[in-house]
């Protein structure tokens, strides 16, 4: 990486003209980013990704966040001594570990990230998917095979939920406005029973709804890595289908893609994975020709 001490005023005014035609094509679009717990890492990280979100509103772009926070929650459960299970790559959530999920998701992380955009000069406003019944979830339902009989079970996951419909009237209120929802992945049942959502699977969801012009997945690792693990750095949904087929794309990177694909569906133009440990991610896939992560597209 060049160090900024070596860069002239006139490269950074070189940079700056080159990214042009990237913020003409984002002009007043809207973009859905999904900041993973795993990839908010260090006080100075999250600040640094902050400072990017509110430049991509003073660029006239709309940023949605909807933000993770596994990590978290594993700390704060170990701190209360409960015991946390995971089964079909999903936390198992009972009663007693679903406050403590609110609490951490819509309560010390969406405020810390809506404190450091609003530091950065941003507006923030932090809401999660209850808020104005914006998603509305039911239970989630998952099978595994059970390793010794290899029947295959349905797994009771409690209180966690998959989606049904997504309500963008307070979303509306907000996008356009100068305003950067800042969105804890929670959602509500019809009969009012919280649930906890995969942070991916209500991005998609959201960034469907809103029909996005990119969908933004930060995560731990590059983006979808072949059978040689290098990194794949565009794939149609075809090509998807069939690397998830064949087992190149394997574990927990299989429900990251099936999100992009179900997002593509619904009408957004283009779901990218990247990784959010790298410095200024959102912005060299953004506003650089070469792009990072892998791009999925239909």
């Amino acid at each position: 990486m060049t160090d900024a001490s070596h860069i002239t005023p006139l490269d950074q005014a070189r940079i700056l003209s080159e990214a042009l035609p990237h913020m003409q094509e984002y002009d007043d679009e809207t973009i859905v980013i999904k900041y993973g717990g795993h990839a908010m890492g260090a006080e100075d990280v999250a600040k640094a990704f902050a400072r990017d979100i509110v430049l991509l509103e003073q660029t006239a772009i709309n940023p949605v966040v909807v933000h993770g926070g596994g990590p978290q929650i594993a700390t704060m459960l170990k701190r209360l001594g409960i015991q946390s299970e995971f089964a079909a790559g999903l936390r198992i959530t009972d009663a007693a570990t679903i406050e403590i999920v609110e609490m951490v998701l819509a309560g010390s992380i969406n405020k810390q990230l809506v404190g450091y955009i609003n530091e950065a000069g941003g507006k923030a406003v932090g809401l999660c998917g209850k808020d104005g019944n914006m998603v509305t979830a039911s239970k989630a339902t998952r099978t595994m095979v059970d390793p010794d009989s290899h029947i295959e079970k349905v797994v009771d996951l409690g209180f966690v939920g998959e989606p049904e419909k997504v309500d963008l009237t307070l979303l509306n209120q907000l996008i356009g406005y100068e305003l950067i929802p800042v969105l804890a992945p929670l959602a509500i049942s019809k009969t009012g029973q919280t649930f906890n959502v995969n942070a991916d699977t209500f991005a998609g969801a959201v960034a469907g709804a809103l029909k996005a012009k990119r969908l933004l997945l930060l995560t731990d690792v590059p983006g979808v890595l072949d059978k040689s693990k290098k990194l794949i750095p565009d794939l149609s949904i075809k090509d998807a289908r069939k690397l998830i087929a064949d087992g190149t794309i394997s574990g927990g990177m299989i429900p990251k893609v099936e999100t992009c694909i179900y997002a593509l569906e619904q009408g957004v133009q283009g779901v990218v994975i990247i990784d959010g440990k790298q410095p200024h991610a959102v912005l060299l896939e953004l506003f650089t020709n070469q792009g990072t992560g892998t791009l999925i597209h239909k």
